[in-house]
């Protein structure tokens, strides 16, 4: 007799937290499919996440930053007859500079990936998650939400975007067997830094969180149905204090510790 599995969806499931999504919904008896530019990686991933937990892990490669990327994801999911039960938006980058001095066009691909493509995937996902009254949706911002960043000022919009639609969204589908998790890392040990070319900022001196015990926090968070999760507790005093001071304060104080290499 075959078990049902529920199926999970993780985007930017190559590397960092969400490899490690992926990995602890694996060890929760989920099936997978596994979405990120380099399809190599993802074969690897997926061959040792079958062979370590019986789980079928399939891989489409997609580069989601590119225009209606999201929309043939879909086409091909419905191709295969896949049914995705778990949506887990991770895929996302930052963007270390001013305004005035950073790549316009690496800044739109970032809106399309961090913003675009999740909302895209939401939208198309939800209607059947809600037709078969059930559903689980993660999508992973950050304590950088809660902010206005100068010199990642586009990043920090971008995951404000998250987190705003993330909680309203999850209210509209109160009662609908669907819930909306948005959970918000600290700095966490990923090769984000290097990515937004910040590793020479002062932001880089955070000390940072392995990345596994945030996904397995985020895992619990999304699967018990909980709004939002921030995980660490100095993270969560943090976010706090955006909630208590006056916004123009806390803009002064994070341009501060985010400043470092900017004028170079």
């Amino acid at each position: 007799m075959t078990t049902h599995r529920h199926l999970a969806l993780v985007t930017g499931a190559s590397n960092g937290i969400g490899r490690d999504i992926a990995t602890v919904l694996a060890q929760r008896n989920h099936d997978l499919v596994l979405v990120a530019r380099r399809e190599a990686v993802l074969l690897d991933v997926a061959t040792k996440l079958e062979k370590q937990h019986g789980v079928a892990a399939h891989v489409i490669s997609a580069d989601l930053a590119a225009t209606d990327a999201a929309d043939r994801l879909v086409e091909k999911l419905s191709a295969r007859s896949l049914t995705v039960d778990v949506l887990v938006n991770n895929a996302g980058y930052g963007l270390y500079g001013k305004v005035i001095d950073t790549n316009a066009d690496a800044e739109l691909a970032m809106i399309q990936l961090n913003v675009v493509a999740l909302y895209r995937l939401t939208k198309l996902l939800v209607p059947g998650m809600v037709a078969r009254k059930r559903g689980r949706i993660m999508n992973v911002a950050s304590t950088a939400a809660f902010f206005s960043g100068a010199y990642m000022a586009v990043y920090f919009a971008t995951k404000a975007f998250v987190l705003s639609l993330s909680e309203a969204l999850d209210e509209e589908l109160a009662g609908s067997g669907v819930t909306v998790t948005c959970l918000c890392p600290g700095p966490t040990a990923t090769a984000f830094r290097e990515v937004a070319g910040s590793t020479k900022s002062k932001a880089a001196e955070r000390p940072q969180e392995p990345s596994m015990p945030v996904a397995e926090a985020g895992v619990d968070a999304m699967l018990n149905g909980v709004r939002l999760y921030i995980p660490g507790a100095k993270n969560r005093f943090e976010t706090s204090m955006a909630r208590l001071l006056p916004r123009r304060m806390m803009a002064g104080i994070v341009g501060r510790a985010q400043g470092g290499d900017s004028h170079s």
